[in-house]
């Protein structure tokens, strides 16, 4: 008897388990999925790392204060190789198989087209993380998808001011990544800088993620024209290769060399000595903060650096910028609904880790300063704890002044066949 009656306990606790394990779902109705799509692997994943990293850091605080509506965050990943099929296969899945809410994440302006389409396609809300084609809210920009970079067209102008004043009519090299962004700085910069002359400025075409012998390369060819500013239209690994050559030959005794987008984990890559007197612009780097006394920048930084054990690059600031401002935007408008989170974002303006910002509500591109920034000499970086001390903030330009016009903005969509304004709603 005293058997049978254990055995009966026993069973009763086996099928309460077996309950609370089926209602796992039940209780994950108490939480929301976000997706994220980002390079874990491939030529961009110290970007990629540091938007993960970010990402926890966003989670961590959202979660600890409620959630969004009452309803803690999840975040569902898959690595995107910064690959644009594997990140619409991604994307698709996050969509369909997860019931994601948003999809952020990103370093790559061909990723972020791609997915920027599939997200649009579905109705889900897509903020992009790292992407400075001037494409992604131009010609290939969508109702769904807000940008929260600079893109190239904002770098290039705040550039222009500066290279026209220091390095007026001079000879110029262009070595490009044969893609969107890179279509996209070069053509920025050749705009900014009166450099569009092809005969005369002349340029090479890189693959994305290629070779060290094809930088090796194009480095060469530019030794033999004897330039007087290289321009590296190269992100990533790439972009670190290439400066690695160009010091190695000697290039970078007679020449300036100028990258579009100069951020931590470039520099860092490449090394300090390699990364010595290279310019180039940012929207935002650890240092902003501090120079401009920023409060909750400088928070972030502290909380990046307590955890991680270094400063944060920008994929860290976009990533964490996105998860929070899809919180509040969620907030503003009391739903997850993705046409009415849209339109809470829509012109709305922002203060968080640097000054004021603001997502533009005919192309939701995130209007914001820029920087020209030079890295510092290498003693100077090796003083720092981290040895990550690498930039001078050389000048601030304020977004407003550097972003696209709306009459700009109307002719690159009229020159694609577009109408001069993204997706309607039911009902608009």
């Amino acid at each position: 008897m005293v058997t049978r009656f254990f055995s009966r306990i026993l069973m009763r606790l086996i099928l309460a388990g077996t309950f609370c394990l089926l209602s796992v779902p039940c209780v994950a109705q108490d939480a929301v999925k976000i997706g994220m799509n980002y390079p874990k692997t491939g030529p961009y994943s110290v970007q990629g790392l540091d938007q993960w990293r970010a990402a926890e850091i966003a989670l961590e605080e959202i979660n600890s204060k409620g959630g969004i509506l009452g309803k803690k965050i999840e975040i569902a990943w898959l690595d995107s190789k910064s690959e644009v099929e594997l990140s619409v296969s991604n994307v698709t899945r996050l969509i369909e198989k997860e019931s994601v809410k948003m999809i952020f994440g990103g370093v790559s302006s061909g990723v972020a087209v791609a997915v920027s389409k599939v997200c649009q396609d579905k109705g889900v809300i897509f903020m992009a993380t790292i992407t400075a084609s001037n494409a992604t809210t131009g010609e290939k920009g969508h109702r769904h998808t807000f940008r929260v970079c600079y893109n190239a067209w904002m770098g290039a102008k705040a550039m222009g001011y500066y290279l026209k004043k220091n390095f007026g009519g001079k000879k110029y090299f262009y070595i490009v990544s044969d893609y969107t962004w890179g279509w996209s700085s070069e053509a920025s910069i050749r705009k900014f800088t009166g450099t569009e002359d092809t005969s005369v400025h002349k340029r090479m075409l890189t693959p994305l993620g290629a070779e060290s012998a094809v930088f090796k390369k194009a480095v060469s060819l530019a030794r033999v024209i004897k330039p007087d500013v290289l321009v590296l239209a190269l992100f990533g690994k790439d972009m670190s290769t290439a400066i690695r050559h160009a010091t190695l030959t000697g290039l970078k005794k007679n020449s300036q060399i100028v990258v579009p987008i100069l951020e931590l984990g470039l520099a860092e890559g490449a090394g300090p000595k390699v990364m010595e007197g290279v310019i180039g612009t940012a929207d935002w780097n650890w240092q902003v903060p501090y120079k401009y006394n920023y409060e909750r920048g400088k928070l972030f930084v502290e909380k990046f650096a307590a955890k991680y054990n270094r400063y944060p690059c920008w994929g860290a600031v976009t990533s964490y910028t996105n998860l929070i401002e899809y919180k509040n935007a969620a907030e503003r408008t009391g739903t997850f609904d993705s046409p009415a989170v849209v339109r809470a974002l829509e012109g709305h303006k922002f203060t968080l880790l640097k000054d004021e910002q603001s997502w533009r509500d005919f192309d939701h591109q995130c209007v914001q300063s820029v920087y020209i920034v030079k890295c510092k000499p290498r003693a100077e970086v090796l003083r720092d704890k981290f040895k990550l001390d690498y930039f001078h903030i050389l000048n601030r330009f304020p977004g407003e002044e550097m972003v696209q016009s709306r009459t700009e903005w109307n002719r690159r969509r009229e020159a694609a066949g577009l109408p001069a304004r993204l997706e309607k709603f039911m009902g608009e």
